[in-house]
């Protein structure tokens, strides 16, 4: 393998499940060193060991980046346990679904919190040391790469919020990259369709078989197929930059 993030630090949230664990290991088989930031500290610790045990670097941070201290404090963990820091994952998230005039409102709260606020405070923490980073070898550029969703793109009944919370994380996106483009430090949005990750079992029973009736017998995508679409966009060359992708099941409608 080209081992193009060679000499890079990478940092993952959400990274103890889904996509965020099939990522981490995407960008430690490209060669960066990966910070785990996550809530479950042992199924971190056991990511860690696997990075290591295949002969890359892992550092562990334990971490709920719903406040503002949280999630500079995970930034600076990072820099200070590995050196630097050229590529930012805003991945952690959360789907609560159901009908909006009876849900229950800490469930908008606890999506806003970690699916909007959490990804914008690790995005502010982190960018000084991405203007840093890409002004530096080896490779002169850095990367944010926001996780958002196709219900960014398209609102649903049942998912007023989680897609209000998407929709602002396109739009955050797009106006980063406009901020700090000429700075090398490029911002990505992408957007996965149906993904079979354990997401949906934060749901009701009910719910779950609402979006188990929606999707049919079509084939979900797995979180490697996200994986592979977070390393193409950050291994392009230092001109190119992905602003924006969507990712679906061919059958998803």
């Amino acid at each position: 393998m080209n081992r193009r993030l060679e000499g890079t630090v990478a940092l993952v949230t959400g990274a103890s499940s889904g996509i965020g664990h099939a990522t981490a290991l995407e960008l430690a088989r490209e060669g960066a060193s990966v910070a785990l930031v996550g809530r479950r500290e042992d199924r971190l610790t056991d990511l860690a060991a696997e990075i290591t045990g295949a002969g890359g670097k892992a550092l562990v941070v334990p971490a709920d980046i719903t406040t503002a201290q949280a999630a500079a404090e995970a930034v600076e963990r990072t820099v200070e346990g590995l050196g630097r820091l050229d590529t930012l994952v805003n991945n952690a998230g959360l789907m609560l679904l159901g009908p909006a005039p009876s849900a229950d409102l800490n469930d908008w709260q606890r999506m806003i919190d970690i699916n909007l606020m959490g990804l914008m405070y690790t995005a502010h923490a982190a960018v000084p040391h991405l203007v840093k980073a890409a002004a530096e070898e080896p490779r002169q550029v850095a990367d944010i790469v926001n996780i958002g969703s196709l219900a960014g793109r398209n609102a649903y009944a049942m998912s007023a919020v989680y897609s209000a919370t998407k929709f602002g994380v396109g739009a955050f996106s797009e106006a980063l990259r406009q901020e700090l483009a000429r700075q090398h430090v490029r911002v990505s949005v992408i957007e996965p369709g149906s993904v079979d990750t354990e997401l949906r079992t934060h749901n009701p029973d009910v719910i779950q078989q609402h979006i188990v009736a929606a999707l049919g017998d079509i084939e979900r995508l797995q979180s490697q197929d996200i994986a592979d679409t977070v390393g193409y966009v950050v291994t392009r060359p230092r001109h190119v930059a992905v602003a924006e992708l969507l990712v679906r099941p061919t059958e998803q409608a």
